[in-house]
């Protein structure tokens, strides 16, 4: 086959299709993000150049691209990149990649800090930082902590600082609260695991090729966010709030357990498909202990 560019994504997207199931504007899609990558070119200039050939060399880094999407491995790890919230993120098989429902949690905490004032935010289990550094990008007078148990993510979210040159955000080698102390936070975000143990969407698609310890939490999917909310209020200032994503049928059982730990405004809110895909609250307290608790701060990094 003349390995031009027309050529490729004639035959390569009709390979994608078959061998993934994937539907035909997908596949192209894809073969089109990997000949941009090798060729280092935008989308326009694939459609302005289709009978350009690929030389020996970017043809070699192409086929090794191709085959490693062919056998299954997700495009973004085949990339090494995501774009999430209007930003690029570096990903690797250490971190989830990022997904568009999960810009819904950026949004909602958005909502939640003022353009201006300092406002001190907490991203538990950050992984590549994509939720972190879109809200520090959005938000500069934020002071961003973000937190994962997992070293080599966090490698991952410091690549992703350096490279957007967010600053205002800093980062914690923890297992959820341990190494918080008494810190506490305006605005709390997580998108922590959350599918059952047995699930079986395990075994199906990207999930099967990222890291498992991000993915399941417990028989029902829900040991993480009961302790998340369990602990939660502790590191939260007097209205402060915490925001969780979650599978696509918990929202009933998220809010039930942020009520039984004296959450209150309550709410789940829908994504762009309508699924209940965020649940929050906000912790009350009376002004003398919220003076009390505004005085602790995060410990040094």
């Amino acid at each position: 086959m003349t390995a031009s560019i027309q050529k490729i994504l004639q035959h390569h997207s009709k390979r994608l299709e078959e061998a993934l199931n994937l539907d035909s504007s997908t596949a192209r899609i894809e073969v089109q993000c990997l000949l941009q990558a090798v060729l280092q070119v935008n989308r326009a200039y694939l459609m302005t150049h289709p009978e350009q050939s690929l030389n020996d060399e970017q043809r070699a880094t192409y086929t090794a691209l191709f085959e490693r999407r062919r056998c299954g491995e997700p495009v973004a790890y085949v990339l090494g990149e995501r774009e999430f919230f209007g930003l690029n993120f570096k990903i690797s098989p250490a971190t989830l990649i990022p997904r568009p429902e999960t810009e819904l949690l950026v949004e909602l905490a958005l909502q939640r800090i003022a353009q201006q004032g300092a406002c001190r935010i907490l991203d538990l289990g950050t992984g590549s930082g994509s939720i972190a550094l879109s809200i520090a990008h959005a938000r500069p007078n934020a002071d961003v902590l973000a937190i994962d148990k997992s070293a080599a993510a966090l490698q991952v979210a410091r690549l992703n600082a350096h490279e957007l040159h967010v600053c205002n955000v800093r980062l914690l080698h923890s297992d959820w609260f341990a190494a918080l102390q008494n810190a506490c936070f305006d605005v709390i975000v997580c998108n922590p695991p959350y599918v059952a143990v047995a699930d079986e969407h395990l075994t199906q698609g990207d999930v099967r090729f990222e890291p498992r310890s991000a993915l399941v939490s417990g028989l029902d999917g829900l040991d993480d966010i009961r302790l998340i909310t369990a602990q939660a209020s502790t590191h939260l200032n007097n209205n402060g709030w915490l925001l969780i994503e979650h599978g696509h049928d918990q929202a009933a059982k998220v809010v039930a357990l942020l009520q039984q730990a004296g959450f209150s405004g309550v709410f789940s809110a829908p994504d762009l498909a309508g699924i209940e895909r965020v649940s929050g609250g906000r912790i009350c307290r009376n002004s003398l202990d919220a003076v009390g608790r505004a005085q602790l701060k995060c410990p040094t990094i």
